[in-house]
This record gives C-alpha cells, structure tokens and sequence, in this order.
C-alpha cells in the first residue's frame, strides 16, 4: 500500500502536504549562520571583449564536508550570476566576514544592485595566488577552492569545492551571523 501521509505526500509544488514557503523560511530563520562572501573572477570574454570582472556574493549557507581531502559546500540559487560563473569558472574563495564588516555582507545581498566592481571599490582585498579570486581584508579566515562537484538540489545548486589555500588573516572581532532574517553579533 503506497504511504501517503502528510509528512511525504506532497503538492503540485514540490512541497509536503502541510508546509508553505513561509512556514519553512520561518522555520529556519531559527538556525544561525554564518555570513561569507564568496568571490570569483570571470575571465574576459575575448581579446577584443570587456575585461574580465571581479565579483561577489553573500552567502550564509556555507559549510565544512571534510577534512581529508579538506572540501567546502556553498549553496548558489539556480541561475544566479555566482551559480552560473561557478559552472564555467571552477576557482573561487570565500571570506569568513567579521561582525564588523555587516556593510559588506549587505551591499553584496542586495538585489538589483550596481556592478560588483564599484561595491569592492571601498573594500581592502589581496587577490589569491591560487585563484586570483579576491580576499577580503579583515576577514576571520578566507579559502580559495577548486570546484570538485556540483548537485542540483530543488532551487538551488550545492558547489562543493576543494580547499587549495586556507588562511587566518585576523583574530580580531567576532563572526558576523545570520538569524531571525537580519545580521547578528554573538553576544
């Protein structure tokens, strides 16, 4: 007999019998994160073609998968400008933000936002050797990685990446968290 409760019955839409968009953003709007910025080039398109690009995006869904090989995992929206550039560009970094650079991860969150090389204008950044990827200045930590895999997953492409470099540029301040839809200080 084919189990149809509510818990794996599901709708038109994908989602369980039971559970809106909003019930489950309100849901996990409980579980704190962390904030990083991931950063990755995007190579000119040609000899006669507009320089390549810096660019950046917030991201709270981030997270360590192993340590031996060390490998990362960053959850990209579908179709975003980050989740396509990963697709073609496999080198990228992330930068572990500190409760002090909320600015950062703000300006890189909004939509509709101007060009992502006048929102690094302002921030100190040293490129990565491994990546050439940009590194935030004042980050907890930052990681330059290679993508080893990349799954699609409902909405959202889940990149997993091998760690190439791995620094701990400053001790000072806290981490910038996410909770309850809005940036936090631990404390």
């Amino acid at each position: 007999m084919p189990n149809t409760s509510p818990i794996t019955a599901a709708t038109a839409y994908g989602h369980p019998v039971g559970v809106s968009n909003d019930e489950f953003r309100a849901a996990m709007s409980r579980l704190a994160a962390g904030v990083v910025l991931v950063t990755a080039f995007e190579p000119p398109l040609g000899p006669d073609g507009p320089q390549g690009e810096d660019v950046g995006m917030t991201a709270t869904a981030f997270m360590s998968v192993s340590l031996d090989p060390p490998l990362v995992l960053v959850s990209l929206r579908e179709g975003s400008r980050m989740d396509e550039l990963l697709d073609e560009q496999p080198l990228w970094a992330v930068s572990v933000l500190s409760e002090s650079q909320r600015h950062i991860a703000g300006r890189f969150a909004m939509k509709g936002r101007i060009s992502d090389r006048l929102l690094f204008e302002d921030i100190p950044y040293a490129r990565g050797e491994a990546t050439g990827a940009l590194l935030v200045g004042g980050a907890l930590a930052t990681l330059e990685c290679r993508t080893e895999e990349r799954v699609q997953a409902g909405d959202h492409t889940l990149v997993i990446g091998r760690v190439l470099t791995a620094g701990v540029p400053s001790a000072d301040g806290g981490p910038l968290t996410y909770f309850r839809g809005r940036y936090r200080q631990l404390g």
